[in-house]
C-alpha cells in the first residue's frame, strides 16, 4: 500500500466506527490517533501532527465542515471525509473547504485502503507535508514543520504568513497571481477576499527583510513574487 507507516487521526462520534477503522488501518501497520468530537479533533491535529485525517461530518461540537476548515488553516495534512452523507452538495462543500477526498459509508475494506494509498501518492507527487526543505537564496523553509529561517535566524510567522511565503518560494521567482496566493493563504475559504492580501504580505515582507532574507515584491495589478 503506502509503503510506510502513517499516523492517522480518525474522527467519528461513533466508537464502533472508530474501532472498525482503527482495526482496519492497523492491519497495514498504521498508527491511529482518535477523536470523538470536533474540538478534540482540532486539538489532536495541532498537537499530534498526523500524516492523514479520516473525518466524519456529523459530530458533537463543531461539525466536520468546520473542523476540516480549521485543520486546513492549521496544517497541510491530507483530509479524507468518511461520511454517511452522500449528497453532492455535502461532497462539494467538503472539498471546497479543504478536504482532499470523500468516501461514503458504508465502504469496503479494500476501497478505504486503496483510497488512502492513492491519496498519499498524490500528496507525495504534489509535495506535501513530507517535503524536503525549500530555499530562496538564504531563506529556507521546512514544510513539515512550518518553519522558516534566514541562515541561522528563525523567522516567526503566523500560519497564514507561512502559507503565503511557501507559495511564493515554490513559484521559484515567478509571479504568483493575487487569487492564487489568496487561496494558498486561506485554503479554508472558497472565495478569499483579495483585500486580505496586502496587509498580510506587508507584515510577511517586513519579517523576512528584518531577518536579512530576499525581497517580496508586488507586481502591480498581477500579484507578488520573491526575488532571491
Amino acid at each position: 500500500m503506502t509503503g510506510r507507516s502513517l499516523r492517522i487521526l480518525v474522527v467519528d462520534d461513533d466508537p464502533a466506527m472508530v474501532g472498525a477503522i482503527s482495526a482496519l488501518v492497523g492491519t497495514e501497520g498504521h498508527q491511529v490517533i482518535t477523536a470523538y468530537d470536533g474540538l478534540t479533533a482540532v486539538r489532536r491535529f495541532r498537537e499530534d501532527h498526523p500524516d492523514l485525517v479520516l473525518l466524519d461530518l456529523a459530530m458533537p461540537g463543531p461539525d466536520g465542515f468546520t473542523v476540516a476548515g480549521q485543520m486546513r488553516a492549521a496544517g497541510n495534512a491530507p483530509i479524507m471525509v468518511v461520511s454517511g452523507e452522500s449528497s453532492e452538495d455535502a461532497k462539494v462543500r467538503a472539498l471546497r473547504i479543504g478536504a482532499d477526498d470523500y468516501l461514503v459509508k458504508p465502504f469496503g475494506r479494500r476501497e478505504l485502503l486503496a483510497r488512502i494509498d492513492a491519496l498519499m501518492r498524490r500528496v507525495a507527487r504534489a509535495g506535501g507535508p513530507g517535503d524536503g526543505p525549500l530555499e530562496a537564496g538564504p531563506l529556507r523553509l521546512d514544510p513539515g514543520r512550518h518553519e522558516a529561517a534566514v541562515g541561522s535566524t528563525p523567522v516567526s510567522l503566523t500560519p497564514t504568513e507561512y502559507r503565503l511565503l511557501e507559495a511564493l518560494v515554490r513559484a521559484g521567482g515567478d509571479v504568483v497571481p493575487h487569487l492564487q496566493l489568496a487561496r494558498a493563504g486561506w485554503p479554508a475559504e472558497p472565495d478569499p477576499d483579495l483585500l486580505w492580501l496586502k496587509p498580510h504580505v506587508a507584515r510577511l515582507r517586513a519579517k523576512v527583510a528584518a531577518a536579512g532574507g530576499p525581497r517580496v515584491s508586488a507586481i502591480r495589478g498581477v500579484g507578488y513574487r520573491i526575488t532571491a
